[in-house]
């Protein structure tokens, strides 16, 4: 192989390397501070600005040519190696602010490296004899080829596979195996070859070690995040679960989100499930759309009409450790577990949109819209597909975040619900490891609230709270004033989707 063939093999798998950096930034970003397309936007832009100074730069890179490309690898290979580690460090001992300003650092800097990359390899193969024109279209083959692969390699292999700590020490290792091989290859061009060689194996080294021994580390930072210690803590295709327990307390998180407190869960379940459950003309059939830990399937099996309940959960590793753990066992009565219940792995709108049955009681028992993927759970689009499968004469009960907390995101999800033409009624009630938090109550009719009745035990609702919790004060109604003028709440659609950035703004103090 000649010499401009090691340079095009090396600029490929270093452009592997780089849209694998790309892709990391962002998922990180989304992970620990949510709004998946703002962060992935934010990554894209400042990559490819920073890459476009980093180009501008080379063009004063006139000399040792090979020795400022191996150099650029290594500081890729540090940095990038680095990184996750390094924000999960920040988050946990800093906050989230400078952990985001530390993000935008690292993102600035590998793109400006990058930048580099490129037009050294470019002039490099130039000076070996080849024409310009076929140089630069073989290099940016190479480069965009690598950015399809490293891409889809990503998504399918290495977040799934190694999580985001680990993927980072393993691509920057391979930025650094290039730098040696191209040190090693055109060691007659490399200043001071031998320091470079051991700089090199010094840095690989390390990063090896970080592999190995990083997630362990940063396991530990995570650990501050928490006030409770971790029993429990998977990567999955979809979410980061954590399971944290102190004396009479478990508690469950989904990407740092609490989705439940063992000393007040019931009051949340109770609420989401019995209203409905106590004001719909049938039982028999009943479609819970999240839950996978199965509190809230605990609460529909003391229904003895509950024939038929069918869950509807994306991550099956969320409702298998809901079948396994014993601390989720002995919550949820091994709820999962009744023939009564069927479990669905699939998305709850992609479910709504291809099944034909028809349900008595739906209950939404989903994560907050933080993000464009649950955003759409929170659409007018999702919501009518709700209305099409609920039986006349049925009820549906929605989580809906807090109407303290986040008053124009309660409210929004109201009005979206009733621009289906569902009759809607909102309540709340205190849950004391959440705060105030909200319920819609959805029929095809008009809802009364008369002759509640509750037939099975429950821990907090009875008929004397529960027409108390459909009444809001001054301060969580649907009368909010803005610069004196009521403020007129939207309707969230796919292709509007208000309620990420409304939900980000209203907690971003919480």
């Amino acid at each position: 192989m000649n010499d401009q063939r090691y340079l095009y093999l090396s600029s490929g798998i270093v452009s592997v390397c780089g849209i694998v950096f790309q892709v990391l930034y962002g998922a990180a970003g989304s992970y620990l501070f949510g709004d998946s397309v703002l962060y992935y936007c934010i990554t894209i832009g400042l990559f490819l600005m920073a890459m476009g100074i980093g180009a501008a730069v080379s063009e004063k890179l006139k000399k040792q040519l090979i020795t400022r490309f191996v150099q650029a690898e290594y500081l890729i290979a540090v940095i990038g190696g680095f990184s996750i580690f390094g924000l999960f460090f920040f988050t946990s001992f800093f906050g989230q602010e400078v952990a985001q300003i530390y993000l935008y650092l690292v993102i600035s800097l590998t793109g400006y490296l990058t930048g580099l990359e490129m037009p050294i390899l470019i002039r490099r193969v130039q000076e070996i004899r080849d024409d310009i024109s076929k140089s630069t279209a073989r290099v940016l083959f190479f480069d965009y080829a690598g950015s399809l692969i490293g891409s889809i390699g990503f998504a399918l292999l290495l977040r799934p596979m190694l999580g985001l700590i680990k993927t980072a020490f393993l691509i920057a290792a391979i930025n650094a195996i290039i730098a040696l091989f191209i040190t090693l290859k055109f060691n007659k061009e490399m200043a001071k070859p031998i320091l470079h060689n051991f700089a090199g194996a010094g840095i690989l080294i390390l990063l090896i070690t970080g592999f190995l021994f990083g997630e362990n580390y940063a396991y530990a930072f995570e650990q501050k995040v928490y006030s409770d210690p971790i029993v429990y803590s998977e990567d999955t295709k979809y979410q980061r679960i954590i399971l944290t327990k102190e004396p009479n307390d478990v508690r469950l998180y989904l990407n740092g989100q609490l989705q439940f407190s063992e000393s007040d869960e019931h009051r949340y379940h109770e609420a989401l499930v019995h209203i409905p459950m106590a004001l719909a003309n049938q039982k028999k059939n009943v479609l819970i759309l999240g839950g996978g830990d199965g509190l809230a399937v605990r609460e529909v099996l003391k229904y003895k009409e509950a024939e038929h309940i069918t869950l509807v959960d994306l991550d099956p590793a969320m409702t298998e450790l809901a079948n396994a753990n014993h601390e989720l066992l002995r919550l949820n009565q091994g709820s999962l577990k009744d023939d009564r219940v069927k479990i669905v792995h699939e998305d709850a709108f992609q479910y709504l949109s291809n099944t034909t049955e028809m349900y008595d009681v739906i209950l939404s028992d989903l994560p907050d819209p933080n993000n464009e993927a649950l955003n759409k759970l929170y659409t007018k689009e999702f919501y009518s597909l709700v209305r099409n499968h609920l039986s006349p004469g049925g009820k549906v009960s929605i989580q809906s975040t807090s109407p303290v907390f986040a008053t124009k995101v309660f409210w929004t999800i109201h009005n979206t619900v009733e621009s289906t033409g569902l009759s809607s009624k909102s309540y709340h009630l205190d849950v004391p490891s959440f705060g105030n938090w909200g319920f819609t109550l959805a029929s095809r009719e008009p809802i009364s609230l008369k002759g509640m009745e509750f037939s099975v035990p429950m821990k907090f609702l009875n008929e004397e709270i529960a027409p108390t919790l459909f009444a809001f004060g001054n301060d969580t109604d649907e009368k909010i004033e803005e610069k004196g003028k009521c403020f007129e709440f939207p309707i969230n659609r796919l292709n509007r989707p208000v309620l990420v950035r409304m939900y980000q703004d209203a907690w971003k103090y919480y």
